[in-house]
């Protein structure tokens, strides 16, 4: 197991085998954990060694190959940290603030290009789908004249999930398979609506599926062009990126992702794959750094005005999750163990997963994982080292 720890300044403004049941499934997570990590940390948060200690642990108690993460203090120093192996077949280390596959954060990007197209008034949160993609939305319980904009980004739509339904079709032997799409959604619309439009709060890939035509449909552009232009060069990402159509590997330095069928198994490498699996559901490839600074404009008013921040930020509640928490226009709130509300949304793609938040008073962390977590209690620990890096 080796670690390393990098202090800098504040940024400027092969084989495969697995089963397809447990895979599909970890497309639709994306949220953090509904239950508030319990464990406090026992000394300020922020503080590196503590952090640090906490990507040891994941490593040594959970049994996950490497994590990665960057955190960002009260004051604004930034540290980044990694812990474990970056490749298990060469033991080769970890990459500072490496490339990961980020998944689900990638519905925050897109709900903040929609925003911005509200702000622009190109679309309106309580258009009807059916005005900009006539016909798109038809099935048992399904119509898009009843169902809007904001419940797509909001998950309120009551859309099918398409994600479990991708093993007809889908193992880990095929995660190079390219899916259109209209494929996607077509595997979703198979099935009834979840319930009702607006109704009730449901978390479905298929609804940011739908919001990346919309995306399409409004600016005429390739949603993955769109989403580039307006949040990823502003900011700088530089690590940061929509993967092109058949790109398969990870661009730069990057930790090797894993995935095991089931708790215990063997990890098998599964760095390389197709993202249109996801699509505008989770397609981004990024860096704990490049996840901070984005994160951290959006909530500090880089990115929206502040009445689009507002209905970003306008949350319903979440079943089964602890009071506080809430899921707005692709982003979460969630409350810490110190009782402050953080900000941020999370990812799960096959051998990344990615959480963390950031605190209304600046302090941040994006934690990152490889070997997709096979238990709950995985996830938990993953949880608690985020709650532990934003509170006393």
């Amino acid at each position: 197991m080796t670690g390393s720890r990098v202090q800098r300044p504040s940024r400027p403004r092969p084989a495969r085998a697995a089963g397809a049941t447990a895979l599909c499934g970890l497309l639709a997570a994306g949220l953090l954990a509904p239950a508030a990590a319990s464990a406090a940390p026992s000394a300020a948060a922020g503080d590196p060694s503590a952090i640090q200690a906490g990507l040891e642990r994941l490593i040594a108690d959970e049994g996950l190959p490497a994590a990665l993460a960057t955190v960002r203090d009260a004051g604004g120093a930034e540290h980044d940290l990694t812990a474990g192996v970056g490749d298990l077949a060469t033991g080769a280390t970890v990459p500072v603030d490496g490339q990961v596959r980020v998944g689900s954060n990638t519905k925050t990007f897109l709900a903040t290009v929609v925003l911005q197209l509200a702000g622009e008034g190109l679309v309106q949160l309580d258009d009807p789908v059916e005005r900009h993609l006539p016909g798109l939305l038809r099935g048992e319980g399904v119509d898009g004249n009843a169902i809007t904009v904001r419940q797509l980004l909001q998950h309120t739509s009551g859309l099918p999930e398409f994600t479990d339904l991708l093993e007809a079709g889908l193992t880990a032997d095929e995660l190079d398979r390219f899916y259109e799409p209209h494929q996607l959604l077509t595997l979703a619309l198979s099935r009834p609506a979840t319930f009702p439009p607006g109704t009730s709060w449901s978390y479905s890939n298929t609804n940011y599926v739908v919001a990346g035509l919309l995306v399409q449909q409004v600016t005429g552009r390739p949603v993955e062009e769109v989403v580039t232009r307006r949040v990823i060069e502003p900011l700088h990402l530089a690590d940061t990126y929509w993967p092109a159509e058949g790109e398969l590997s990870l661009r730069d330095d990057h930790p090797h992702g894993y995935f095991a069928a089931a708790h215990g198994d063997p990890w098998v490498d599964v760095t390389d794959l197709d993202s249109s699996l996801a699509w505008a559901a989770g397609a981004l490839v990024s860096t704990p750094g490049d996840l901070l600074t984005f994160t951290t404009a959006l909530l500090g008013g880089e990115l929206l005005a502040p009445g689009q921040l507002a209905e970003m930020q306008t949350t319903v509640p979440v079943p089964g999750a602890p009071a506080g928490a809430g899921y707005g226009l692709g982003l979460l709130t969630r409350p810490l163990s110190c009782g402050v509300a953080a900000w941020g949304h999370g990812g799960d793609i096959p051998g990344y997963t990615t959480r963390g938040a950031v605190t209304t008073d600046g302090r941040g962390v994006m934690l990152a994982v490889t070997g997709t977590p096979t238990a709950l209690e995985q996830y938990d620990a993953i949880e608690s080292v985020v709650d532990a890096a934003l509170c006393d």
